[in-house]
């Protein structure tokens, strides 16, 4: 696939079908995507490939935790506020996807199956942790796993699967790290959904939008 086409229709797949990936094919793409940039070449991420019953019991505990009340206690702190333009996009996309299904804004028993939905990934039958360890500042290997998150989920687009960037997949940190054995020393930053796209849901179709160059370019002379 041509590059700037990978990167034009690459989109959030926000349901999967059952079928496993292919372990060789993970091994392939993350083979690839080690060839990242990070600063100064230290390559800071470190990677957990959840499937199969470990990633079952995660997506259990992440239905029951906010079920209980239990407050998400991310590694990384999401962020409180957002400037005005950054928060409407945000208002937007939720608007978007809401509409896509169909779901009227009072309508709170589909709402919350849709939260279901994301916090057990939309199916996914793979989950790749991506993590840094709690001895690195966090700035520079943040930035460093998003640009090897970017190319990963290239590499699938590429290879004709769907990827999902989430959050919501590093909410409960302590429980996922006793869940899936990761070490206590390694802070999870996020998780990417990975497996075959259903072309055939809605929210797979939905409009994106993106912000003109003009709006965050400045020319300096």
């Amino acid at each position: 696939m041509e590059l700037g086409t990978a990167v034009r229709e690459r989109r959030s797949i926000r349901k999967f079908k059952p079928a496993d990936v292919p372990p060789d094919l993970v091994r392939e793409i993350l083979n690839a995507a080690r060839w990242s940039p990070s600063w100064g070449n230290t390559q800071p991420w470190e990677f957990y490939i959840l499937t199969g019953p470990i990633l079952a019991k995660i997506k259990e505990m992440n239905m029951e935790k906010p079920a209980a009340g239990v407050p998400p206690a991310p590694d990384v702190p999401m962020p409180e506020s957002w400037p005005e333009n950054m928060k409407a996009r945000y208002n937007e996309l939720g608007k978007t996807v809401f509409s896509a299904l169909g779901i009227a804004r009072e309508d709170k028993a589909s709402r919350f199956q849709h939260y279901q939905n994301m916090v057990t990934f939309f199916g996914a039958p793979c989950l790749i942790l991506a993590c840094i360890s709690r001895n690195n500042v966090v700035e520079y290997p943040m930035l460093d796993v998003g640009l090897i998150s970017q190319t990963i989920c290239l590499l699938a687009h590429d290879k004709g699967l769907g990827t999902c960037i989430l959050a919501a997949a590093a909410s409960y940190p302590d429980a996922i790290r006793t869940i899936a054995s990761i070490p206590e020393d390694k802070r999870i930053i996020v998780g990417i959904a990975l497996g075959y796209p259903d072309l055939d849901f809605p929210l797979n179709h939905i409009d994106r939008k993106r912000a003109e160059i003009s709006e965050f370019v400045h020319w300096v002379e």
